[in-house]
C-alpha cells in the first residue's frame, strides 16, 4: 500500500487552536465508475475563519486533484453519499430526511443539477444504494488466457432492481433509517413529477439502527444487514423487493436469517458494532462486522452458506433429497490494539471464480490503515499510516494532529486504489497491491503485464475507467504494455475492432502519456483520434441525390474513386477525383460549411505537419510503437478529407483552409493530395526523397 498524493484545505496562520473544531467532523468519500471522487467538509474549502459552518459536497477528478467543484452545501450532517453504476449521477442524503438526487448537465464536471428530491420527516438516513441497471461483465477464469474477448468476458446473468415497461431497468435509490424505515426514490422521466416515492418497515415492528450495509442480489432484490448496536443483539438482514406498478412503486420486505458475533467475544456493554460492509457489492453471500470496546476493536467476517438439516425419517420420504436452510457461518476475524474507524471493501468482482478475491481494508483511531486478504483469513498483506505519507525532510507534526483520524474511505471500481478522508475533511490516495485475480503476479509486489493487459481489456469491454490502473503501473513496462494490448485487439474479429476503436485509441494515448519518450506517439494517436472523429462527422453530412439508383452512399464512392486513381501512378491529382464523383451528393448547406471552418483548418494544418515531418522522421532511427506517418489507411482518410474540402470549397470558398503562401498562384489543397499520394505509393524510401523537392519548401504555414 503506497501513499501518492493528499488534498489539504489551505489553513490559515490566523486559525487558533480554538477554531480547529470548527472543520472536525464526520467526512464522507465516494468513488464512482468513471474515478470520480465526491467527499464532504464541514466547511468550506476556501474558508479560514469557519463562518461556513454545515455540511458541503464536493467533487473532482483524482487525476486532477487540485480542481475542485461544490455541488451543493447543507445546514444538516449528510450521512449518505452515493454515486450510479454509470457514474454520472450522485444521492445526497442527511440526518433530516433529506434524499437529493443530482447529475451532470451536459457531462460537466463543474456544472449540476438537482434530478428531484423528498423528504422523509424525523428520519435519520443511514445508507443508500442506487438501482443495480442488470449490467454486469466478469471475466471467465477457465478462459482468461483466450484471444477474442467475446470468450474471456461474460455478460453474466444479473436481474435489473426495478424494471419498466418492456424490462427496462429503473433509475432510483433505496434508502435505510435509523427507525428501520426502507424507502424508494425513483426518477420518473416526468417533467411535472420528475420523482415519486415509497416507504415501508424493514420488519414487523421498527427498531433502533445504528449500522447499515445495502448490496445488490442476482434476481434483482437488495439484501440489507442491519445492526443496534449492542453486541447482545442480532445481526439482521433482510431481503427487499421493489417493484414499478403503473406510476408507483412498492416495497416487500422479507426478514432472513440473522445471527450473533462470535461466541468467545465478550458480550458486555462497552462493546459496540460500528460498521457493517458487504464483501463484494454484487455478492450477497459475505459480510463483514466491525465492533470497538476499551481495549481496542476487531472485524468478523461471516458467510452465507447452504446447509442440510436432519429431518426424523417419519417426514422425510425417501425419494426427496434432504431438507436444506440457509444459515450465517463464521469464518475469520482480526483483532486490533485501536478502534476501528471505517471499512471499505471491494465494489466489483472481476472474475466469475467463487468466493471472489477481495480485500478487506480497515482504518483504526491511531490513523493506521491495514489491507487484510478475505481469502486468506484475514491476513495482514500491507500496513500504512497518515503519518507516513509526509516528506521526510519535513516535521509531520506541522501538519498532523492527534485528533485527525480517517473517518471514512472507498475503494475503486478495480481495487487498484484506496480514497480516504480524515475528520478535517482532507483526502488521502493510496496505490494497492493487485489482489491476484488473474494470475501470477511480479513478486507480490507490484503489478503483472498480463493482470494489467486483462484489466485494461475489462475496461475496455465495460467502459469503465482506467485511471486507477494507470497509478499502479511501473513505467519500465508501459511500453511492452502498449504492444500486448495491441496485439490483442488486431486479433479480434472486425466488427469487435470497429466497435471499440475509439475506447482502445484513448486507453493507448492515455499509456504513451506516462512515458517521456511516448510524448510523440500520445500525439499521433490523439490526431488519429481527432481524425476518425472528424471523418465521421464530414461523411455524416453527405448525402446520395437517388437512394434508388445508388448502391453506395457518397462516402463508398469516394473511398472507390481515390482507390482507382491510385492504381495509375500517373493521375495522382485531387480534380481527377472531383472528376469520377457527383456533386450533388456532395451538397452541404452553406451556413452549415462556415461552421465547420475550424475543422476543415485542423485537417489541412494536419496534413502540412506530417509533411514537414518527413525530413526529421528520415534521420531518427527505428523506433517502436505508432506513427502516423506510416499508418496508410489514416493518411488515405486526411486525401479524403481533403477532396471533400475542396468540393465544399467550390460551393463556400469562405470555408477553405487559410494559408501563408510564398507563390500566390500555389494550390496548397492539391499539392498536399499529391504529396500524400506519393507517400502511399510503393517504394517509399525512393518516394520520400521526391518529396523534398521545391514546391514542398515554398509550403510555408
Amino acid at each position: 500500500m503506497d501513499f501518492l498524493y493528499t488534498i489539504s484545505r489551505k489553513n490559515s496562520s490566523r486559525v487558533s487552536s480554538n477554531q480547529e473544531c470548527l472543520y472536525h467532523g464526520q467526512s464522507l468519500c465516494s468513488l464512482s465508475s468513471r474515478n470520480i471522487a465526491a467527499f464532504t467538509t464541514m466547511t468550506e474549502l476556501d474558508d479560514n475563519n469557519g463562518k461556513t459552518r454545515g455540511c458541503h459536497v464536493y467533487v473532482m477528478d483524482l487525476n486532477m486533484p487540485w480542481h475542485t467543484h461544490k455541488v451543493l452545501s447543507s445546514k444538516h450532517n449528510i450521512t449518505a453519499l452515493e454515486w450510479d453504476l454509470p457514474g454520472d449521477k450522485l444521492v445526497v442524503a442527511d440526518t433530516a430526511g433529506n434524499v437529493q438526487l443530482w447529475m451532470f448537465k451536459d457531462h460537466v464536471l463543474n456544472d449540476w443539477v438537482l434530478i428531484g428530491s423528498t423528504h422523509f420527516p424525523g428520519e435519520h438516513i443511514l445508507g443508500a444504494a442506487w438501482f443495480h441497471n442488470g449490467k454486469k461483465t466478469g471475466l471467465v477464469t477457465e478462459k482468461k488466457d483466450s484471444i477474442h474477448y467475446s470468450e474471456k468476458f461474460n455478460h453474466l446473468v444479473f436481474a435489473p432492481s426495478v424494471r419498466q415497461f418492456g424490462g427496462r431497468a429503473a433509475e432510483g435509490v433505496l434508502v435505510v433509517s435509523t427507525t428501520g424505515m426502507v424507502g424508494v426514490v425513483m426518477i420518473t422521466k416526468d417533467l411535472q413529477n420528475p420523482i415519486c416515492y415509497s416507504t415501508e418497515s424493514l420488519g414487523n415492528t421498527r427498531h433502533r439502527i445504528t449500522a447499515v450495509d445495502l448490496c445488490y442480489g442476482k434476481n434483482g432484490h437488495f439484501l440489507v444487514a442491519v445492526s443496534s448496536g449492542s453486541i447482545c443483539l442480532p445481526i439482521r438482514c433482510y431481503r427487499i423487493l421493489v417493484r414499478k406498478i403503473d406510476d408507483k412503486c412498492t416495497i416487500t420486505s422479507q426478514a432472513l436469517p440473522s445471527f450473533f458475533l462470535q461466541d468467545g467475544t465478550p458480550k458486555d456493554n462497552s462493546t459496540t458494532v460500528t460498521h457493517l460492509k458487504f464483501v463484494v457489492r454484487e455478492d450477497a453471500d459475505s459480510l463483514v462486522i466491525a465492533a470497538n470496546s476499551e481495549n481496542g476493536g476487531f472485524v468478523e467476517v461471516w458467510e452465507l452458506r447452504e446447509k442440510s438439516q436432519p429431518v426424523h425419517k417419519l417426514f422425510q420420504p425417501k425419494n426427496l433429497e434432504p431438507f436444506k436452510t440457509v444459515i450465517w457461518q463464521y469464518q475469520s476475524q482480526y483483532r486490533c490494539q485501536s478502534p476501528v474507524t471505517a471499512i471499505a471493501t471491494t465494489k466489483l468482482s472481476i472474475v466469475t471464480t467463487l468466493p471472489p478475491p477481495s480485500y478487506v481494508i480497515i482504518a483504526l483511531a491511531d490513523s493506521s490503515v491495514h489491507c487484510l486478504n478475505r481469502l486468506d483469513c484475514l491476513k495482514e498483506v500491507a500496513l500504512s499510516s497518515l503519518t507516513m505519507g509526509w516528506r521526510q525532510d519535513e516535521p509531520s507534526n506541522k501538519y498532523f494532529k492527534n485528533s485527525v483520524s480517517i473517518a471514512h474511505m472507498d475503494l475503486s471500481w478495480l481495487g487498484c486504489v484506496l480514497l480516504a478522508c480524515d475528520t478535517h475533511g482532507n483526502l488521502y490516495l493510496y496505490k494497492l497491491l493487485p489482489d491476484g485475480t488473474t494470475g501470477v503476479l511480479s513478486n507480490g509486489t507490484s503489478m503483472s503485464l498480463s493482470y494489467a493487459c486483462t484489466l485494461l481489456e475489462y475496461c475496455l469491454v465495460t467502459g469503465l475507467d482506467w485511471l486507477d490502473i494507470l497509478l499502479c503501473l511501473r513505467s519500465s513496462m508501459i511500453e511492452a504494455l502498449c504492444e500486448r494490448l495491441d496485439v490483442s485487439f488486431n486479433r479480434q474479429s472486425q466488427p469487435t475492432q470497429q466497435y471499440h476503436y475509439i475506447q482502445f485509441l484513448c486507453i493507448k494515448t492515455s499509456l504513451y502519456r506516462m512515458l517521456v519518450s511516448g510524448q510523440n506517439k500520445a500525439t499521433d494517436l490523439s490526431s488519429l483520434l481527432m481524425i476518425h472523429s472528424v471523418a465521421t462527422a464530414f461523411k455524416s453530412l453527405l448525402r446520395p441525390s437517388d437512394l434508388i439508383s445508388h448502391d453506395k452512399g457518397p462516402a463508398e464512392s469516394l473511398t472507390m474513386a481515390i482507390t482507382d486513381v491510385v492504381t495509375d501512378q500517373d493521375v495522382d491529382t485531387i480534380d481527377t477525383v472531383l472528376f469520377h464523383l457527383d456533386a450533388k451528393e456532395f451538397t452541404v448547406e452553406p451556413s452549415t460549411l462556415q461552421s465547420l471552418q475550424p475543422l476543415i483548418q485542423w485537417v489541412a494544418d494536419l496534413a502540412l505537419n506530417l509533411l514537414a515531418r518527413l525530413p526529421e522522421q528520415r534521420m531518427q532511427m527505428k523506433t517502436g510503437g505508432y506513427e502516423l506517418l506510416k499508418d496508410r489507411k489514416a493518411l488515405n482518410i486526411i486525401r479524403e478529407l481533403l477532396v471533400i474540402i475542396r468540393t465544399w470549397g467550390l460551393l463556400r470558398p469562405s470555408c477553405l483552409p487559410v494559408f501563408t503562401r510564398c507563390v500566390d498562384n500555389l494550390d496548397v489543397l492539391a499539392l498536399l493530395y499529391r504529396l500524400l499520394s506519393k507517400l502511399l505509393q510503393p517504394n517509399s524510401d525512393t518516394q520520400q526523397q521526391q518529396l523534398m523537392d521545391d514546391s514542398l519548401i515554398a509550403i510555408t504555414h
